[in-house]
């Protein structure tokens, strides 16, 4: 039988379910940014700068040794550094909620994939949050269900 949570965790559980959720929204849209800047670098060959010559916002087309030529912020980029980055917070966040759960491994490894798995943390987003809930109002219900022990004892 695998362990359960206790019940005094219930409230740390909820902080890390909710910090997991913003988490892997912003991950996930990270993510599909990414996958989006991607498709334009590697198949049309651009990049997309903020501020420059070109613009405000503008396409940069890379040279034939696949550099940029842009001047500017490269958001290009700092997507990829900022998804990077907050893929390491949205870990740590699939880390708490899958330990004070107590769920096997193999479920980590699942939270984690929504990570790099387009559209996956929002699909993930839901079915843990609706677990977690289910699961916390479950067990508050029958712990609320119990006789509460006698505070009499013998004298």
């Amino acid at each position: 039988m695998p362990l359960a949570p206790k019940i005094a965790s219930f409230p740390a559980i909820r902080g890390a379910l909710r910090f997991y959720q913003v988490c892997s929204i912003i991950t996930g849209t990270f993510l599909l940014l990414l996958v989006a800047e991607m498709v334009v670098k590697y198949a049309f060959g651009y990049e997309l700068f903020l501020g420059g010559s070109g613009g405000f916002l503008y396409f940069s087309p890379l040279t034939f040794d696949g550099k940029s030529s842009g001047n500017g912020l490269n958001v290009s980029m700092t997507i990829l550094i900022v998804h990077g980055w907050f893929y390491v917070v949205y870990l740590f966040s699939c880390f708490r909620v899958w330990s004070l759960m107590r769920w096997p491994f193999w479920r980590f490894i699942l939270l984690a994939l929504g990570g790099v798995v387009p559209f996956l943390s929002f699909i993930m987003e839901a079915i843990v949050a609706r677990d977690v809930k289910h699961y916390l109002a479950e067990r508050e219900a029958a712990d609320a269900a119990q006789p509460a022990p006698s505070t009499q004892g013998a004298r």
